[in-house]
């Protein structure tokens, strides 16, 4: 993070890698090794701004797809038209009800990522009590989450 910023942890967000339950991916058993996935195509979310500019995360897949929206991308998947990483709490019901398969893939640790999100504000003009009522609020709720699980 850029010393003119300053972070402060909110919660982890589970992740997990998907494929519809047509596309080829899905039936492969066991661990998907990285020469396997750059056969097929990634659905990639991009980020609009110009904060990570020629960086890549998370791309494992020479042909990629990218797509500007979640929703765009999750309807995409579920068509099978690619194969990608969302977030579990938008596709666990699609996982539970067999629309998708989550795929075991090389490097990516059984379960899934657990992706941080925090808060990011200027060093120099730190939240006034809005903004701090804000960052309490949602580290109470991702701590309410964790303890429901």
């Amino acid at each position: 993070m850029p010393p003119a910023l300053t972070g402060e942890r909110l919660t982890g967000i589970a992740f997990a890698m998907v494929a519809a339950r047509e596309h080829p991916l899905a039936s492969l058993r066991g661990t998907i090794p990285k020469s396997e996935l750059t056969k097929h195509v990634q659905l990639v979310l991009t980020d609009r701004s110009t904060l990570s500019e020629g960086r890549e995360f998370g791309v494992m897949s020479s042909k990629t797809w990218r797509l500007a929206d979640l929703f765009a991308k999750h309807a995409f998947l579920l068509n099978g038209l690619g194969w990608g990483g969302m977030p579990m709490h938008a596709v666990q019901r699609d996982i539970n009800e067999g629309r998708l398969v989550e795929l075991a893939i090389e490097d990516v640790p059984p379960g899934g990522l657990i992706l941080p999100m925090s808060a990011v504000f200027p060093t120099s003009a730190p939240p006034g009590p809005a903004g701090r009522w804000l960052i309490e609020r949602l580290k109470q709720c991702s701590s309410q989450v964790s303890n429901a699980a």
